[in-house]
């Protein structure tokens, strides 16, 4: 990741499959990037100002600006967070340097 985009897309949010195969859309008023991963093989759309796309087991991880206004994610019988406990979990973090594929 280039030293740009990471002043350009300076917040990072990581979201964690639990090994159940959970849905997850994320919206932001700025722009965001799928980080590490290409998003054909991981069947993740984003455009200008979300992400939506299926989780399992492992990590997907989104650099985005601006402030995070939505996010939402369900286990495979479409119930929300907090009432399942197989949704994902869901880290927002702001101000994150890049890292080794962050």
């Amino acid at each position: 990741m280039s030293a740009e985009t990471t002043d350009t897309l300076p917040h990072l949010v990581t979201i964690v499959g639990r090994g159940v195969p959970s849905n997850y859309e994320i919206t932001v008023d700025g722009e965001i990037e799928l980080v590490g991963a290409d998003p054909l093989e991981e069947a993740t759309v984003v455009t200008d100002h979300a992400a939506e796309g299926a989780v399992d087991t492992g990590v997907m991880r989104f650099r985005f600006s601006g402030q995070m206004v939505n996010i939402h994610v369900v286990d495979w019988n479409g119930v929300p967070a907090p009432e399942s406990p197989s949704t994902p979990e869901v880290h927002i973090d702001y101000g994150v340097p890049a890292q080794n594929g962050n």
